[in-house]
């Protein structure tokens, strides 16, 4: 006799079947612990997005095999879900990830609910009145006492460990001091995309490190490229820039005169003649070069004075003119 199946099972494999052949990314979730009111209200708000279908493994085994897919893949996700659904959507893994963790919240641990993490109580001052709470914290291993008027925790614990089970009023007492440490939401399990399986772990990232990262490495990338002088539309125009730089100062070394040389040329010159004129005898200067270097000299008690006034501008305009010389001879050495 064969065995009759449930008109049910058909159409959930049916439906599953249809959902399996739009192709995209496929991705098992975990809703164990989820309100059922809140798991409507997450399953509304993702609808545009993603397609959600909850089904008992068989069914889904089915469905898998029967739109020509290997069930050892899904399978592997299903490994990890207490409660399991499938997701069928046209976003990639990584924004799969980020809308799940947005349905993600936490709640109070409840006697029975297993310690995802370590959990940690530190020292702080709650701000709660002083009242019959002093004694409930302690009576689950949280040091409490009146300090001031308020609430405080005397000290950091440990009250459970990854792994331990809350038991009686603890979760309670934590929740009144801010730690909800069960965390409820769409669980990823994991997604299949193109064939290529991904794990919570790998979709996990940063994205704000990640783009300093990208910012980091692209600057990396153009002062290499510029040290080794590679051409690209990019670098094209900090290279000209660099080598008009470059070829300036060469020409200054070499006093070739152009129309971008000559004010060089005749300042360094100008500054030359009278550096001389100042080590001559003053019987030796006719009265035009006696006019400058008084001029000359007359600027020099003037900037003097500024000095002993104001020394820190005095300094800066010191460094600004040893950087326009010291530049302009380390430039014109390195073509020796």
């Amino acid at each position: 006799m064969i065995p009759k199946v449930s008109p049910w099972k058909k159409d959930t494999v049916a439906s599953l079947s249809d959902m399996l052949n739009k192709g995209g990314t496929f991705a098992v979730i975990d809703i164990h612990g989820v309100p059922a009111g809140a798991m409507l209200g997450m399953r509304a708000g993702l609808r545009s997005s993603m397609s959600i279908q909850v089904a008992k493994k068989r069914l889904m085994k089915l469905a898998w095999e029967a739109t020509g897919n290997d069930f050892a893949d899904l399978e592997e996700l299903y490994s990890s879900a207490v409660q399991p659904a499938l997701i069928q959507t046209d976003m990639n893994s990584f924004e799969v990830f980020s809308e799940l963790k947005k349905t993600e919240a936490g709640r109070a641990a409840k006697p029975g609910d297993v310690a995802p993490h370590d959990i940690i109580v530190e020292k702080m001052d709650t701000g709660m009145p002083p009242g019959p709470i002093v004694g409930e914290l302690n009576s689950v291993g949280i040091p409490a006492k009146i300090v001031k008027g308020s609430v405080e925790i005397q000290k950091e614990v440990t009250i459970l460990k990854e792994g331990e089970v809350f038991e009686g009023d603890l979760g309670l007492m934590l929740s009144k001091i801010g730690i909800n440490p069960i965390v409820t939401g769409l669980r990823l399990c994991g997604t299949i995309e193109d064939g290529t399986r991904f794990k919570p772990a790998t979709l996990d990232i940063d994205y704000e490190q990640f783009e300093a990262d990208l910012i980091s490495f692209g600057a990396g990338a153009f002062n290499l490229a510029c040290n080794i002088s590679w051409f690209t539309k990019d670098t094209t125009p900090t290279l000209i820039s660099k080598a008009s730089g470059e070829a300036l100062a060469l020409a200054l070394e070499a006093a070739i005169v152009t129309t971008e040389t000559m004010p060089h040329l005749i300042g360094r010159a100008n500054r030359g003649a009278m550096g001389l004129a100042g080590s001559l005898s003053a019987d030796a200067l006719d009265e035009e070069l006696s006019q400058l270097l008084g001029a000359a000299a007359s600027a020099a008690s003037s900037a003097a004075a500024v000095m002993s006034t104001d020394e820190a501008p005095a300094e800066a305009e010191e460094e600004e003119e040893e950087e326009e010389e010291g530049g302009f001879d380390g430039l014109g050495s390195l073509f020796g």
